[in-house]
C-alpha cells in the first residue's frame, strides 16, 4: 500500500464524498482518482451512490463517474490499513 492510499483509507473509514476527499486531502482529480481506483482495484473500498446506496454493479473505471461517488473502506480495506 502506498503512502498514498494509507492516506486515503484514513478517510474512509466513516462514507466520504469525492467533493469533501479533494478538500480534505487537497489533492487534484487525477490524483484522487487514481488512487481511488487502486484501492478499489484491491477490494479496499466500496462506492456508494448515496451515503445508504451501495453501488453492486462493477466499476471498471472511476474516470467517467468518479467525482459523483462516495466511498468507504471495506472490511479488508481497513484490515490492511491497520496491519501497517
Amino acid at each position: 500500500m502506498t503512502e498514498e492510499e494509507f492516506d486515503l483509507l484514513d478517510e474512509l473509514y466513516f462514507v466520504q464524498h469525492f467533493d469533501y476527499l479533494k478538500d480534505i486531502l487537497g489533492w487534484e482529480e487525477e490524483l484522487l482518482l487514481a488512487n481511488l481506483q487502486s484501492l478499489l482495484d484491491k477490494d479496499y473500498i466500496k462506492c456508494l451512490y448515496k451515503p445508504d446506496e451501495e453501488v453492486f454493479d462493477k466499476i471498471s473505471s472511476l474516470k467517467e463517474s468518479g467525482k459523483t461517488y462516495y466511498y468507504l473502506a471495506t472490511k479488508k480495506g481497513l484490515m490492511n490499513h491497520n496491519s501497517i
